[in-house]
């Protein structure tokens, strides 16, 4: 049970929350391709040129400062496979990524911005296109799959590649895993010439290999000195001189490195995340959204995780996770809640406390708080335990709200689901 609740949390959520009292969860920063591709432009990676638009009339200007007969337009959305993507609205486009003729950017630009764009990365409900960037066809002559990520099993960087790249490399590395070549870099060493040579190997780049390898150094350099959690490159791309090209751009930056990065933070698309986890993270709130009908507030990733589990293993469906941490306010219990509740398929709300550094009769200020605040109309179950509970369980008996009480975590989700059928 746990194992899989795990695997719906990580899908969802970009985010891994920490259990140390105080500590909240390491979220990842995504930046756009037409962002990316200027930050790689000015770590010296070969990038096409292309320019950003909001709107069709910029769109059509963009054409035009390129001055080609044919152009590259891509939606700008935060998941990948936009090329096999479609559109949910307006004529219901196909494919995100188009290479059209300069006369036919206003159309397109008119059937993507503002549109919706659905991919596999991008779950059903799709990703709005707020940007398209237009970029100068580039004579193309192989693609490659490049990408650096940190690795928990090396603890560092792993250059990933492959000699073939595109699209789908997901099915690529499934049906012929033997071509895709990993690369563990020793991030206290840096990348070594005969690293830095082996995936020039991999990837069968048949240029200079000195100017392929300065790009690949070019490339590694970037992921350290932003601070990124991944570099992904698809395609990397040879042109016809043999010169790589980092055709596409994704890169995320790690959130603990908001000091140093805080032109790269700046940038950040809050039209791409979800509305009720962009307003936990405005509270220091650790929260993912998911698709049940139980709402879930814990103190403690590892407490939230199992409560979640026990949920599921009586028959219930966790609508979220939601770690407060250590040291919520009042404040932020109302917070809380008013985010669970935001959700219209939550039914009811589980509250599962072990208090040490966080009080119980802190929490059950802010439950009662939220409760006449929010006015609630779904039942709302609480169990109580650790510091100062006996005080927390008056504050919420003397409240004179329907609250339903639990003994133990076992007793609390069997009452959660008992409470919605």
């Amino acid at each position: 049970m746990f194992s899989s609740t795990l695997r719906r949390v990580a899908f969802r959520g970009n985010a891994v929350a920490s259990s140390s009292p105080g500590q909240q969860q390491v979220r990842y920063l995504n930046l756009h391709e037409y962002q990316s591709a200027k930050i790689m432009e000015e770590a010296g990676v070969n990038v096409p040129f292309g320019i950003a638009a909001h709107s069709v009339e910029e769109a059509v200007a963009a054409a035009a400062t390129i001055g080609d007969e044919e152009v590259v337009i891509k939606s700008q959305i935060l998941a990948g496979g936009r090329g096999l993507g479609h559109f949910i609205t307006g004529n219901q486009l196909q494919g995100g990524v188009h290479i059209i003729k300069t006369s036919e950017v206003s159309q397109y630009a008119t059937d993507m911005i503002g549109g919706t764009l659905v991919t596999k990365q991008s779950g059903p409900q799709g990703k709005p296109v707020n940007t398209v960037l237009l970029a100068k066809k580039m004579n193309l002559k192989r693609e490659f799959y490049f990408a650096i990520m940190m690795d928990r099993e090396s603890q560092g960087p792993m250059i990933i590649a492959c000699s073939e790249g595109g699209t789908s490399i997901e099915d690529l590395a499934e049906s012929n895993p033997e071509m895709i070549i990993k690369v563990p870099v020793n991030l206290k060493e840096g990348i070594t010439e005969e690293q830095v040579m082996q995936v020039v190997d991999g990837l069968t780049c048949s240029g200079d290999r000195v100017k392929a390898g300065a790009q690949i150094r070019a490339l590694y350099q970037l992921f350290v000195d932003k601070d990124c959690t991944m570099v992904e490159v698809n395609p990397l791309a040879e042109d016809s001189d043999g010169n790589l090209i980092a055709a596409d751009a994704k890169i995320g930056f790690d959130d603990n490195a908001f000091f140093r990065q805080q032109d790269v933070f700046v940038q950040r698309d809050v039209t791409q995340e979800d509305s009720r986890e962009v307003a936990a993270s405005e509270w220091d709130l650790n929260y993912i959204g998911l698709d049940g009908q139980i709402g879930c507030m814990v103190n403690g990733a590892g407490l939230a995780m199992a409560t979640m589990d026990i949920v599921s293993m009586h028959g219930g469906t966790p609508a979220n996770f939601l770690d407060v941490g250590g040291s919520a306010t009042t404040d932020q219990i109302t917070a809380a809640f008013k985010i669970i509740t935001e959700d219209p398929a939550v039914k009811a709300i589980l509250v599962n406390i072990f208090g040490g550094i966080m009080r119980c009769d802190v929490i059950a200020e802010g439950i009662v708080e939220a409760s006449k605040t929010l006015e609630l109309k779904i039942p709302v179950i609480v169990r109580l335990e650790g510091t100062n509970v006996d005080l927390g369980k008056k504050i919420l008996l003397d409240s004179g709200l329907a609250l339903i009480s639990a003994d133990d975590l076992d007793d609390a989700a069997k009452k959660a689901v008992a409470s919605i059928k």
